[in-house]
């Protein structure tokens, strides 16, 4: 990019999060990063420019340094910092202002610093090769994929029902959703394909922030935060049929919903089991077996009795769920160690450099955590390795996914040199070509744990009381419809 010759119209915007805006350019496979901050702040800033690129380079330092060796450097982009004209930033707030949802404007894009994290566009593959249909690439907040141990929780449930379902209760009782998602993280961090299947399945049906689809860079399906209406499937099995067509062969233009969506789960699955040429080891933690179902999950168990678990040792979902069980101890059991340094760092101010709490985010914070003692020995260097455990553990439980699907032009050619005998027989899923990355990799605030723990009591407390009215035993499949499709 040149900086001096940055243009707002060739930007335009992409998404956001609670945090920062994010604009992709239209030609180059590029999007920009800026932070965001309250509305009323927007006369005022409430950082300098100096703190606002500490802020964006300690991003960069946390995802290249730490979580890029936890969850493996080939599944992230740090990206770097780059510092915009004023100019440029100021007209390209006023364009992207009417295109954002009205929910998010409570915050205002920071305008004053200059300051944005400049990343690849993932939505637009660099793997793609011209071909006669665009990439997909389909975006997956899978979160938190085990239970905690019953030794540091208060209530038992928190055995019992994952984080997520419980959660669900909350968000729909608070009107952030109008229904709930019967998609279960426990079942897509299991490593067994029916249960994969199911989850994403529930993805697809109920997708709220978790889940999106986006061809060629745009996207074609998601949730809107709050809506009434939901996502129009009609809409994603048109833009999915080229795609599987020729999977099965199926030469007719009548194509069940099934036959189109099922292919696509399976593809997905395969992506997110590759073990992307590495030593493709399958790992089945006998230790954590238990706390790998949820109660609340409506997959009925009885189907995988004779089914595989675990995970490929090099797979995204595996490193993922690894990073995530850093969290030893629960939010409960870790508040008491959090108050520990909290009142260390009141009693010694200057501490709080020596002990990182805010950064930097470099080898020696990576050694902190992977260093610490298995047992507290009262220390404060105990208590800040566990705490710092944590929110390693919370990034990886909000992370995301990106799964770039390239159809593979060998599978093209193959198709069409076939017999039409031979393709009324082929069943085969068709051929991609994917890549894994992931996504969302900030650190977690420090000072961000006594809500995490109210946020939990919420949860448990609205779970417990509406006494987990969630369904129980296996949900009758939607019955099956099939859809006319017309030429693209």
């Amino acid at each position: 990019m040149e900086l001096d010759k940055m243009d707002e119209n060739d930007w335009k915007y992409h998404g956001e999060g609670n945090k920062s805006l994010v604009v992709s350019h239209v030609q180059h496979p590029r999007v920009l990063r800026l932070l965001k901050y309250p509305a009323e702040d927007s006369e005022n800033p409430p950082q300098t420019a100096e703190q606002a690129y500490r802020q964006i380079q300690n991003i960069v330092d946390f995802s290249s340094n730490v979580m890029s060796s936890l969850l493996g450097e080939k599944f992230i982009h740090s990206g770097e910092v780059v510092k915009l004209p004023l100019e440029f930033v100021r007209q390209l707030s006023i364009k992207v202002q009417h295109q954002r949802p009205a929910w998010r404007c409570d915050k205002v894009m920071d305008i004053y610093s200059g300051c944005a994290l400049c990343l690849p566009n993932l939505t637009s593959p660099a793997l793609h090769q011209p071909t006669h249909t665009p990439p997909l690439c389909i975006e997956i907040k899978p979160k938190c994929g085990f239970l905690p141990s019953p030794k540091h929780v208060s209530k038992d449930i928190k055995t019992k029902v994952c984080r997520y379902c419980m959660h669900q209760h909350y968000k729909v009782a608070n009107g952030k959703w109008k229904r709930r998602s019967f998609y279960c993280p426990l079942d897509l961090f299991s490593g067994n394909r029916q249960r994969m299947h199911f989850a994403i399945k529930h993805l697809i049906e109920e997708p709220q922030n978790n889940f999106k689809v986006f061809k060629g860079g745009q996207c074609i399906y998601s949730s809107k935060e709050g809506s009434d209406e939901s996502p129009d499937m009609n809409s994603l099995l048109h833009h999915l049929r080229p795609y599987f067509l020729h999977a099965n062969n199926r030469m007719n233009c009548h194509v069940t919903c099934k036959a189109v969506l099922n292919d696509f789960i399976q593809v997905l699955v395969n992506a997110l089991l590759s073990s992307g040429g590495g030593d493709g080891g399958v790992v089945a933690d006998r230790q954590a077996e238990g706390r790998s179902f949820c109660e609340a999950s409506i997959f009925n168990k009885e189907r995988i009795r004779h089914g595989s678990r675990g995970l490929p040792t090099d797979s995204v979902l595996f490193r993922i769920l690894q990073t995530q069980m850093l969290d030893t101890l629960d939010i409960e059991g870790l508040y008491p160690l959090y108050r520990q340094v909290e009142q260390h760092l009141q009693d010694f101010p200057k501490e709080r450099t020596r002990l990182q709490i805010e950064g930097p985010y470099n080898e020696a914070f990576l050694e902190k955590l992977q260093k610490c003692p298995a047992e507290d020995d009262g220390s404060v260097e105990y208590a800040v390795a566990k705490v710092h455990q944590y929110r390693v553990a919370m990034t990886a439980k909000d992370c995301s996914i990106m799964v770039a699907l390239v159809p593979s032009s060998e599978e093209e050619e193959d198709n069409e040199n076939l017999s039409s005998q031979r393709q009324l027989r082929d069943f085969r899923p068709p051929a991609f070509s994917y890549s894994a990355s992931i996504l969302d990799l900030d650190p977690k605030p420090f000072d961000s744990i006594p809500r995490q723990l109210r946020l939990d009591q919420k949860i448990v407390t609205c779970y417990l009381r509406t006494g987990g009215a969630l369904p129980k035993g296996p949900v009758r499949e939607k019955e099956d419809c099939t859809l006319l499709f017309h030429p693209m």
